[in-house]
């Protein structure tokens, strides 16, 4: 017996002392051998990190006014365990007051949530069976702005008021949102942050990094319930708010741009409307607009349709039509086989193996190669492209130009065009901007931009410069040269004859682009669409591409119009009235003062300033030096007879021509010519030319020559000249 108990004792005390070895071991494994990790692992318990959101850099234009913001926004959450119990409460069932159906009615009329999704928010349950505490209103309540909050606001401070109760379980939380502040001016260009905070598209997604900034933090100890010990030491990093941009856009043309599209967009239906304005002699993007677009504060109220979010003007790809024959153009007289006085046979033409036609079909017989630049004859540039220039040559200045590659703008998505010359035939329609051969209009304005400016390329910017918000430090962008496509005396040359395409009021195709008061050049554009593998000759792209004043450029503006309806009856006519509405209401704004000189005459017509151009004495000079002379005052021109001089000139010097009046340079006497070709030509034009080749006129009609016949009657000449009005 004894001995049972001492063994009992033994195997008890021996159970006690493993135990205690144990115990010592474990407290050893932890407080000694691993402490490092328990010692993590503990304060981890008990200290916490918040986040401190750095602000997100502003967004301005040019001259400083806010485009992009950060601005106090608000959250929508209920609370469900809350308005469940408040639903059963006493006395407010005695009084017959349903909380649950009050807070969803109102958040129905105020955020416009379809009332079953509020319920279901309202009533939802943990897999436990017990009511959720937080449930976010999305997206309807999620990030509102200021008006509907008060509302809300004030409908939660009546109800508590009225119910006696501290928390009705509709709460509302404080954030920041993006704020554009000019609605949908420049949506393309910006972008927008969508409500998962997430840069879309935009100046906002390209430079996201440098806008959203660095988060900082704040690290300190608590206790249980998450109250900062008193003791206790921070840990705190600050927050380095995002970079502010300042771009290149001016608001003011920007808005004008917009105003110009809508009514055409609204009347012609087109597929879009594109336009660029740019700055000729830096790059920098004045303006840039697409319709159809969207407002980037309710950008998902045109998720409907995705062309919203499209950004055409850099995206988009297209044959560019008659306006690429200012690449055609400027290379020929670069290369010196451009002369305006020569001669060709216009109406059609047989080049690489296809038969290329005018745009009326039948042409306009023998006419200058610069009447065939007015008149915008395909012919004309088949022969200075095709046949002049051959195919190595023409293919070079395309692409020193800039064609079939990225430009570079600082804005995601833009597209590189195509250039893809397989047969001779490709060649020839590339001369006039058909065939294999699409542009984007980024490419296309950086083109135009370089003969405006005296022959160089530059890299087109939408960023001006980058503020640095905390240090006030700024680095600003300088203009970029990609290289030097013209020598500055052609490309003044170049634009010398393109403003003749405006300036000449009888059959330059640029004519409704004219601005009184100002020099303009520029060159209409149509390119057939492509339907089902061929040209329908009822759609087309229509644009219209220039730039003002000639003499020093402050604006260059392209305008497309992607298949306007109507084409016929009028569609195909709205970009050069486009570009005249934006450019002239620019040139204004921007305080340039009118390309013709102080001394020159004032009219008034239907309550606006005409500025009237002089006429030079141009008698007795070279018919070259003559024509530059009158070139650079914007007067339409016309050559008569094959002398090396200018014998006479119609008007005299010093008459005041009016808008659109052209000058007649005679090189040879009056005797010795013969009348030319008066087709198209007005009854004034008529009247003029035949007075100074002393012809007598006899007119049938009114508007402009369809047929003339001429005849000698007891010794005089006479020419009888039927004329109808001109239609579209």
């Amino acid at each position: 017996m004894v001995k049972r108990i001492k063994l009992r004792t033994l195997f008890i005390g021996g159970l006690f002392l493993l135990f205690f070895i144990i115990i010592i071991s474990r407290l050893f494994w932890y407080q000694v051998w691993n402490r490092d990790f328990w010692l993590d692992l503990a304060q981890a318990t008990w200290s916490t990190e918040q986040e401190i959101p750095a602000k997100r850099g502003t967004i301005y234009d040019k001259n400083g006014e806010v485009l992009a913001m950060d601005a106090p926004a608000y959250n929508v959450v209920l609370n469900p365990k809350v308005i469940q119990t408040l639903r059963t409460n006493e006395k407010l069932v005695e009084k017959h007051i349903d909380v649950e159906r009050l807070i969803v009615e109102k958040l129905h009329e105020v955020l416009g949530k379809p009332e079953s999704e509020l319920y279901e928010l309202a009533r939802k349950k943990r897999d436990s069976g017990e009511y959720h505490i937080y449930r976010e209103v999305r997206k309807e309540g999620w990030m509102i702005e200021q008006e509907p909050y008060d509302e809300l606001n004030a409908f939660i401070q009546e109800k508590e008021d009225e119910w006696k109760v501290n928390d009705i379980g509709l709460y509302l939380l404080k954030d920041t949102k993006r704020f554009y502040a000019k609605n949908n001016l420049a949506a393309h260009v910006l972008g927008y942050m969508n409500k998962e905070n997430e840069p879309v598209g935009g100046i906002e997604s390209q430079f996201n990094s440098m806008l959203q900034g660095k988060p900082g933090s704040i690290q300190y100890d608590k206790d249980r319930q998450g109250t900062k010990l008193p003791t206790a030491s921070e840990v705190y990093t600050p927050a380095e708010d995002g970079k502010n941009l300042y771009l290149t856009i001016d608001a003011t043309i920007q808005q004008y741009i917009q105003e110009a599209i809508t009514g055409v967009y609204e009347r012609y239906s087109p597929y879009s409307i594109s336009v660029i304005a740019a700055d000729p002699k830096t790059g920098d993007v004045l303006g840039m607009a697409n319709l159809p677009t969207y407002d980037p504060n309710k950008y998902w109220e045109a998720a409907t349709d995705l062309r919203n979010f499209y950004n055409p003007a850099i995206m988009s790809t297209y044959e560019p039509g008659s306006t690429f024959k200012i690449v055609t153009l400027a290379a020929s007289v670069q290369e010196g086989v451009f002369d305006p006085n020569e001669t060709y046979k216009s109406g059609s033409i047989v080049a690489g193996g296809r038969p290329i036609r005018d745009h009326n079909h039948v042409g306009w017989g023998t006419i200058t190669y610069l009447e065939g630049l007015k008149r915008s004859s395909n012919v004309a540039f088949v022969k200075l492209g095709f046949e002049k220039l051959r195919e190595d040559q023409f293919k070079s200045y395309i692409d020193n130009f800039g064609f079939g590659e990225k430009t570079g703008i600082e804005l995601p998505g833009e597209n590189a065009g195509k250039i893809h010359f397989q047969y001779a035939a490709d060649i020839a329609a590339a001369t006039y901007g058909h065939g294999q051969l699409t542009v984007t209009p980024i490419q296309q304005i950086m083109a135009v931009s370089a003969v405006a400016n005296g022959g160089k390329l530059m890299v087109p910017h939408i960023v001006k410069k980058v503020e640095d918000s905390q240090t006030g430090e700024v680095q600003e962008r300088a203009p970029e040269v990609v290289r030097e496509v013209l020598k500055p005396e052609m490309a003044k040359q170049v634009s010398e004859y393109l403003e003749q395409v405006v300036a000449d009021q009888q059959i330059g195709t640029g004519k409704a682009a004219y601005i009184e008061g100002y020099r303009v050049a520029g060159k209409t554009g149509t390119a057939l669409k492509v339907i089902d593998g061929g040209y329908d000759t009822t759609r087309a792209v229509v644009s219209f591409i220039g730039y003002a004043p000639v003499e020093d450029p402050r604006i260059a503006v392209l305008v497309v119009v992607d298949d306007p309806k109507d084409y016929y009856e009028g569609g195909g006519f709205v970009a050069p009235v486009i570009f005249k509405e934006i450019v002239s209401k620019s040139l204004r704004y921007m305080g340039v003062p009118t390309s013709h000189q102080s001394g020159d005459e004032v009219d008034h017509r239907d309550g606006q300033a005409v500025t009237l151009a002089t006429t030079p004495n141009v008698q007795g000079l070279k018919p070259d030096a003559a024509k530059q002379k009158l070139a650079e005052k914007g007067i339409v021109f016309e050559t008569v007879g094959s002398g090396n001089e200018v014998k006479r000139q119609y008007p005299e010097p010093g008459t005041k021509l009016a808008v659109g009046q052209r000058v007649y340079l005679l090189t040879q006497e009056p005797s010795q010519l013969k009348l030319p070709n008066l087709t198209g030509k007005s009854l004034r034009d008529v009247v003029e030319l035949a007075s100074l080749l002393q012809w007598e006129v006899k007119a049938e009609g009114e508007g402009y020559v369809t047929e003339y016949a001429i005849s000698t009657k007891n010794n005089t000449k006479v020419v009888y000249v039927k004329l109808k009005p001109k239609i579209p």
